[in-house]
């Protein structure tokens, strides 16, 4: 028998949640003694007793653990023992966190800021706009975030896709085994997360997406993000029971107001209201809020193919721009060395080719 053998082995044992599967190894010292210790040794152990020792002594679990490594090894899925230097650190700090996960993908748990985006499945246009904005905004300010959703309709798939489409890494926490993706409408998305993050369980193969596990899949994404931000949430709802557990394990939570009447926003606006979230509106607000030091990170490139018709004057314009977040007109034309009333046409022609966009107050920047 593998380590991992008796890892798997020891999350399937019933009746040992992962609570007393962790003191079971901190009271024996490896995972493999578990299986080997006496039933009355084990009985003498906290919480374990009699009934339980007989129970771990009785179940004969190996052939199941077999059966799903040989699934692991052939479809390049990683096992992460809560042990393991690569298990979420921010995971382990959450009592009931599993004491083994599977990924696939490109996932590094343990860097960058991990931020969870959930709300309704049933996702108005308004809050699809503001999830899409925000994660846009964030991959400009603080490159280096990942997005954890969970992968459903509404809310989640578009924390997804906005990701993607603005290169941060993104990581759906999935309800089900790694033999199928639930719902399958998302499997293309999926798929294409598995280059920049991917996808997290701690179940094994044949599960089934029930109900419960939508439950137990959240404290997940609670558990392996720094804060979480709801965009959108009826009264009652998955998002709600993320933004709970998140304040159990101590993690902030964000949300974004909607209208008074409409009824996607009632959970929202009710967080707010009972202080049990924050009031955010941009992804300024959530890296003012979280106090992160964005100063000396790289921010994102310009794309110097979009602006290759530059004339002299336009790309000496994009240049002084480049230097600030935005930039007064009277600032360019020192900078340029053009007069002002110059400058301002040359700005005016650039805001009809969308390469800048003008600011209150006469400023400046790159669109």
């Amino acid at each position: 028998m593998s380590k991992l053998s008796y890892q798997i082995a020891l999350s399937l044992i019933k009746g040992i949640g992962p609570v007393l599967a962790k003191n079971l190894i901190a009271y024996l010292g490896d995972v493999e003694a578990v299986f080997k210790e006496s039933p009355s040794n084990l009985a003498k152990i906290p919480e374990i007793g009699p009934v339980l020792s007989k129970k771990i002594a009785a179940q004969n679990l190996y052939a199941r653990a077999e059966k799903e490594i040989a699934f692991i090894k052939k479809n390049g899925i990683q096992a992460h023992f809560y042990t393991d230097k690569s298990y979420p650190f921010r995971l382990k700090e959450c009592i009931d966190a599993p004491i083994i996960l599977y990924s696939k993908g490109n996932i590094d748990f343990n860097t960058s800021r991990f931020i969870g985006v959930v709300g309704t499945r049933n996702a108005s246009e308004y809050g699809k706009e503001n999830c899409q904005q925000l994660i846009h905004d964030l991959s400009n300010i603080a490159p280096n975030t990942c997005i954890v959703s969970g992968l459903a309709y509404g809310i989640d798939i578009c924390a997804h896709k906005a990701a993607l489409s603005s290169n941060l890494p993104t990581i759906a926490s999935i309800a089900h085994g790694m033999d199928r993706i639930y719902p399958s409408i998302h499997r293309a998305t999926a798929i294409q997360m598995l280059n920049n993050g991917g996808l997290v369980t701690e179940y094994l193969t044949e599960t089934n997406p029930d109900r419960q596990n939508f439950v137990q899949r959240n404290r997940l994404i609670a558990g392996m993000c720094d804060a979480i931000i709801v965009i959108e949430s009826g009264r009652k709802g998955g998002s709600l029971i993320t933004a709970d557990m998140a304040h159990s394990y101590n993690r902030d939570v964000y949300a974004i107001p909607g209208r008074i009447n409409d009824t996607q926003s009632v959970g929202c606006n009710h967080l707010i209201k009972s202080n049990k979230a924050g009031l955010i509106e941009s992804a300024k607000d959530l890296v003012d809020a979280m106090c992160w030091d964005i100063s000396n990170e790289n921010k994102l490139p310009i794309q110097q193919s979009l602006f290759i018709d530059l004339t002299e004057k336009q790309q000496n314009i994009v240049n002084a721009i480049r230097m600030k977040e935005s930039i007064s007109l009277n600032e360019i034309a020192i900078s340029i060395g053009e007069a002002v009333s110059k400058t301002s046409s040359a700005l005016l022609e650039m805001e009809f080719l969308g390469v800048v966009k003008c600011l209150p107050g006469n400023l400046y920047k790159l669109k």
